[in-house]
């Protein structure tokens, strides 16, 4: 898959993927509202259980445009989680429905938690989300299990791909993010070494596989 920027240009540089790993949204400016603060703890706690890790837009700093950041960051994960509470304000409220826009666009999983007396936009009124009441941990390890059994799609998807390479390929990149394993490497290689790429499809393959590198040599300090 070709990834375009915000600015309608194609990626040169390398996306440093994370595998499981969750994309936090919400406000991050002090002071923060109480009930976000709550719904975050409560989300990393059952994150924390299935060991994925969370960032979010603080999580990194590049001394680069802002924007851009976070579009690279959202890349780099399996899925997004937006928090929303009634005490948010317009503006913080506009920056995390921007973000979950991209990470839909991106092809990455989403899913918004909301205090109770938020309102949801017309527009997602149809999109599930989960409430944050009695009943959050139950739901939420739904969606993640939701998640983790497309893993096991995108590969079959992925073995199935024999004619579109590309898209094969990108299956198996997504069942990467989700599960962390490194069999689909050789996969991807095996897939690279049998096929005619052209020089832009090469170098985003080369990028995922520079994954690998990065993880053998974390292992190694």
């Amino acid at each position: 898959m070709i990834f375009y920027n915000h600015d309608r240009e194609v990626i040169t540089d390398l996306i440093s993927y994370i595998p499981k790993s969750c994309f936090i949204m919400t406000q991050l400016g002090l002071p923060l509202p109480e009930n976000a603060s709550e719904i975050r703890n409560a989300i990393m706690v059952e994150l924390d259980k299935r060991n994925f890790e969370i960032i979010d837009a603080n999580s990194k700093v590049t001394g680069k445009d802002f924007l851009n950041k976070i579009w690279r960051m959202i890349l780099s994960v399996p899925i997004g989680v937006a928090i929303l509470t009634e005490e948010m304000k317009p503006s913080t409220v506009s920056n995390i429905f921007y973000e979950i826009g991209v990470l839909n666009a991106l092809g990455k999983e989403t899913i918004v938690i909301k205090s109770a007396n938020f309102i949801i936009p017309s527009d997602l009124i149809r999109t599930e989300y989960i409430e944050f009441d009695k009943d959050f941990s139950t739901r939420f390890n739904k969606f993640l299990d939701t998640i983790i059994e497309l893993a096991n799609h995108y590969e079959i998807m992925a073995e199935s791909l024999i004619t579109n390479p590309n898209l094969a390929i990108d299956y198996y990149r997504r069942a990467y993010l989700i599960t962390g394993n490194k069999e689909y490497f050789e996969r991807v290689k095996e897939i690279r070494d049998n096929n005619n790429f052209d020089t832009q499809s090469l170098n985003f393959i080369q990028g995922f596989l520079s994954t690998e590198k990065r993880i053998k040599r974390k292992q190694k300090e």
